[in-house]
């Protein structure tokens, strides 16, 4: 804004707040926001229009791909809005795999990696907590409603709202899921770089969060019904952690249905944060030091050094 805005809490007293800790209370915030406005379209599809009657039946979700694109979307906003939130302070990470993949590649300090972490973990399970508040009611009608398999009377699908699960078509197996979340950070990864790079065709205007929004709809729209497409270790994991208090138990931890799949709570977190790394790398190696190569030979020469002379013979 164009206005002198005064601090609230004077610099004097909080001056702490333009290093290490500014830049955590920007990761929960932002966080907090995605995952506000993350699980928060997903209790929408999932209960709140059903329960409210604008839906055929009070259980009834996902009959056509509108409903997946509906929560698509709605995540791609979540993303955009979050890192507009965050991005001028702490650059925005959101993500534990953004975060690893930066220190690997990005020169961003190892030192603030766990900070980082921690402060997205958190504002995660702070969102989470703020979406249950806000549709209790809602996933509580449409629990009741739902006809069996449920655990301490909370089905699957309202434990989707907030963490993710396999397809049954993966019948319990580990690699599936595992391989999908590996592609789905990696895609991520690649094209954050990919966007923010400003040797290559980098966004202008303060438009990235929005591309960046649109990169994860796009993931979603393609990778996403294979496992929820996390994609995001903090992103599942502090929802996850609600869900244990709030009465999911093990659906959440260890993270099962009874003969589709069990022990998964772990692969959002370790298949992210796999992908993220590789994702970077594969852009570095195919794009980012072409575009490096190509910067260095454009520079003029240093002062005192001359430019080779071609002659005729050599042409």
């Amino acid at each position: 804004m164009a206005v002198d805005i005064p601090a609230i809490v004077k610099p004097s007293r909080l001056r702490s707040r333009g290093g290490l800790l500014g830049e955590c209370l920007a990761e929960f915030l932002g966080t907090f926001v995605l995952i506000s406005f993350g699980c928060g379209v997903v209790a929408t599809a999932v209960a709140a229009l059903p329960g409210s009657g604008r839906a055929a039946t009070p259980t009834t979700i996902f009959l056509a791909a509108g409903d997946w694109l509906l929560i698509a979307w709605g995540w791609a906003f979540a993303v955009a809005f979050g890192v507009y939130v965050g991005g001028g302070v702490s650059g925005a990470h959101l993500n534990p795999a953004v975060t690893l993949a930066m220190a690997v590649r990005r020169g961003f300090s190892w030192a603030k990696v766990l900070p980082y972490w921690f402060s997205q973990v958190v504002g995660a399970l702070t969102g989470a907590a703020l979406v249950y508040l806000v549709y209790h009611q809602a996933i509580a009608a449409y629990d009741h409603a739902a006809p069996p398999p449920k655990v301490n009377g909370r089905t699957n699908a309202t434990f989707s709202i907030f963490a993710t699960f396999p397809a049954a078509y993966y019948h319990g197996g580990i690699w599936g899921p595992l391989i999908d979340q590996i592609v789905g950070t990696a895609f991520l990864l690649m094209l954050i770089a990919a966007v923010l790079d400003v040797r290559n065709q980098a966004v202008k205007a303060n438009l990235a969060p929005l591309i960046v929004g649109f990169v994860v709809a796009a993931i979603g729209m393609s990778y996403g019904a294979n496992a929820g497409y996390a994609i995001n270790p903090a992103r599942d994991f502090g929802p996850r952690l609600l869900t244990y208090a709030e009465g999911w138990g093990s659906l959440a931890f260890p993270g099962g249905v009874s003969g589709v799949y069990s022990g998964y709570w772990w692969i959002p977190i370790v298949g992210p944060l796999i992908g993220g790394v590789i994702g970077i790398l594969v852009y570095d190696l195919f794009i980012g030091d072409v575009l490096l190569v190509r910067a260095e030979l454009a520079e003029p020469p240093e002062p005192g050094r001359a430019t080779a002379v071609r002659t005729i013979d050599e042409e």
